[in-house]
């Protein structure tokens, strides 16, 4: 009987919608509009959901430093998507090709007029890198010949730019801000996105590590490990771009889009990173940063600084090590990882409860101080505090270093993966 009545029930709406969509109306009933599309979350390939939840953050051991930079609060989290690895080499190589690919399509003139009339690029087009008259087309993208190493035709990478627009909520919000115009918080970025390269021989006086520099990024052995050498703002670049990208797939298809890509913040970040236990030091509990077998379960720098008796030297394949019962990986060690989170000492002293997050976007002109950004996890060469889930530190926003990379989270939007 009760199924009988489901069955009564829905053919009645139907007929209802029906006879509304007939007569273009809603018969008097609050109805919705009709005509929404449907909406069903998918998990982002490569990223595992973190649910809404709780946190304690602060200190999860003894504030070696003595500092109070990070006391003990209760903060609650919405839920989102996160990258189960940091952005690999090989990842961040796509968006590279992008970049490169739409420099060389703008040389070429690849353009074509869309449906409003606006010109754009046209993906179309092969590039042929190969013939005469192409390249003479493509020359401006390429190194002068008396700065090529045995006549090596080499891209000029200081071409490979990525602009991007982004629109300042923050700042819309505030009462001071309102009537003034759109435009006034959209800011436009043009950013180099190259990796830097050479960070592997900067970050250590007197130490042979040039190849790496050679190698790191290019070399298909390095194919799998985190992206490092990149700053704060090629990490933002990259997300953008990831949201286009993944935009400009779904919006021909007539399918809802997700929330943007974009760095965590670091209260997300550390959520995510103690993979559901409280008060824990390490993504995989603790106390102690060996299992039972005296295996290192992290890649960090042992001892006095004994590099390879954790299984690497420098950093290590994303995936190495046991992911978090999140089913992160490298959550503790391998590389520090940028967040989105403007660095302040005493900033948990005044952060709200929910979903804590302190931004500012310094501009180049202002104090070196205004531009730290806080990164999280410790890497390859930090000792075992680092590595702690509860451990701050910070780096300048236009710096970059061998041992900070990046992955991306994306804000899940409804209460729960499972919630139909």
């Amino acid at each position: 009987m009760k199924n009988l009545h489901g069955v009564l029930s829905k053919a009645s709406l139907a007929l209802l919608l029906f006879v509304a969509g007939c007569k273009g109306g809603y018969n008097g009933q609050l109805l919705g509009e009709l005509d929404r599309p449907k909406w069903n979350p998918i998990t982002p390939y490569g990223m595992v959901f973190i649910p809404s939840g709780v946190l304690h953050i602060g200190p999860s051991d003894q504030d070696v430093n003595a500092s109070l930079q990070a006391r003990s609060k209760q903060v609650s989290i919405v839920g989102f998507y996160m990258d189960d690895t940091e952005i690999t080499n090989n990842e961040y190589r796509q968006f590279i090709n992008y970049v490169r690919d739409s420099v060389a399509h703008a040389l070429l003139g690849d353009t074509k007029d869309d449906a409003d009339g606006k010109t754009m690029l046209d993906w179309n087009k092969k590039i042929e890198w190969s013939g005469k008259e192409k390249n003479e087309q493509l020359e401006e993208i390429f190194l002068p010949e008396d700065q090529r190493i045995w006549g090596k035709k080499e891209l000029d990478l200081s071409k490979l730019k990525y602009d991007y627009q982004w629109f300042d909520y923050k700042a819309a919000s505030l009462t001071k801000n309102r009537g003034k115009s759109r435009t006034s918080f959209i800011h436009k970025e043009n950013v180099d996105v190259y990796p830097d390269t050479l960070v592997w021989v900067r970050d250590f006086s007197y130490s042979y590590n040039e190849p790496m520099t050679r190698n790191y990024f290019h070399h298909p052995a390095f194919d799998d490990y985190p992206v490092v050498g990149v700053t704060w703002h090629q990490a933002n670049a990259f997300c953008y771009w990831r949201t286009r990208l993944w935009e400009d797939y779904r919006t021909p298809r007539g399918e809802p889009l997700m929330d943007i890509f974009r760095l965590p913040t670091e209260h997300e970040w550390e959520y995510a990173a103690r993979g559901g236990k409280k008060l824990a030091p390490y993504p995989w509990g603790g106390p102690y940063v060996r299992n039972s077998k005296g295996c290192i379960l992290a890649n960090f720098k042992p001892g006095r600084g004994n590099y390879p008796e954790d299984g690497g030297f420098y950093t290590v394949r994303s995936d190495a090590y046991w992911p978090n019962d999140y089913g992160l990986y490298c959550m503790a060690g391998n590389v520090a990882e940028w967040t989105s989170s403007a660095f302040y000492e005493n900033s948990y002293s005044f952060i709200h409860d929910l979903n804590p997050d302190i931004r500012y976007d310094a501009e180049a002109s202002e104090p070196e101080a205004m531009k730290r950004k806080v990164i999280r996890g410790g890497s390859w060469k930090d000792i075992g505090y680092y590595i702690e889930t509860g451990t701050r530190h910070w780096e300048y926003a236009d710096s970059s270093k061998s041992y900070v990379g990046f992955r991306c989270i994306t804000t899940f939007l409804g209460r729960d993966i499972t919630d139909n």
